[in-house]
């Protein structure tokens, strides 16, 4: 089984004057524990992210190539940049699902991952036949709350694991918003996810390494 901790720093004011010591707590404590951990710096810090570490990930990915699309992210420029992959579909960014489907594809053309954000199981399961590499259930009413997925609407989890490996047992499947403590991992490890997501409990910890270090000691 993947087991996976994934880092959204969105754009909080840490997540720039603090890049490089975000990353290389990231970067030391997967090597003290063997725990896959992505981070996913906001775009502007991106190069300086993947220059200490390198299981970076994008926030967001568009399906354009390379050419004349304004303000877009593609998928080949992150190749470049030898990021990982990218989120998707975040609660804060959404996409049509067409958009979903083809940014998915223009990640893999560039053999970057994908992890897509479903808000529902019947969304997951929308997203399953796209086959990304890795789905994070995340009502968006309780990102950021402090209340997890895990614990107040734990048969999301549990429906959105059982829908998506009937589509592909190879999609990884992970439990996002709300995630605060070792607790939350537990209880999403016990309702069948493989991983968390999570963004403001890691960014904001009076500790970022010893919190970090309580999460993938669970694993």
């Amino acid at each position: 089984m993947v087991i996976v901790i994934v880092l959204n720093l969105k754009t909080y004011e840490q997540s720039f004057s603090k890049i490089i010591e975000f990353a290389n707590i990231a970067r030391e404590v997967a090597a003290e524990t063997g725990v896959r951990i992505i981070v996913c710096p906001p775009h502007t810090h991106l190069r300086e992210a993947v220059s200490v570490y390198e299981d970076i990930f994008a926030q967001h990915a568009d399906p354009n190539k390379l050419g004349a699309f304004t303000g877009s992210m593609p998928a080949q420029a992150l190749a470049q940049m030898s990021i990982k992959g990218s989120l998707l579909n975040h609660s804060e960014k959404k996409l049509l699902p067409e958009k979903i489907g083809m940014s998915i594809a223009s990640l893999k053309s560039a053999d970057l991952e994908s992890l897509v954000c479903a808000e529902s199981t019947e969304e997951a399961k929308k997203i399953a036949l796209f086959k990304p590499d890795y789905i994070a259930v995340e009502p968006p009413e309780l990102i950021g709350s402090g209340i997890s997925v895990s614990s107040a609407k734990p048969e999301i989890v549990t429906n959105s694991v059982r829908e998506i490996k009937a589509i592909d047992k190879k999609i990884t499947v992970l439990c996002g918003a709300g995630v605060s403590n070792a607790d939350d991992t537990k209880k999403a490890l016990a309702l069948g996810a493989e991983g968390v997501l999570l963004a403001s409990a890691f960014v904001r910890a009076e500790d970022p390494k010893k919190f970090l270090r309580g999460l993938a000691e669970v694993f």
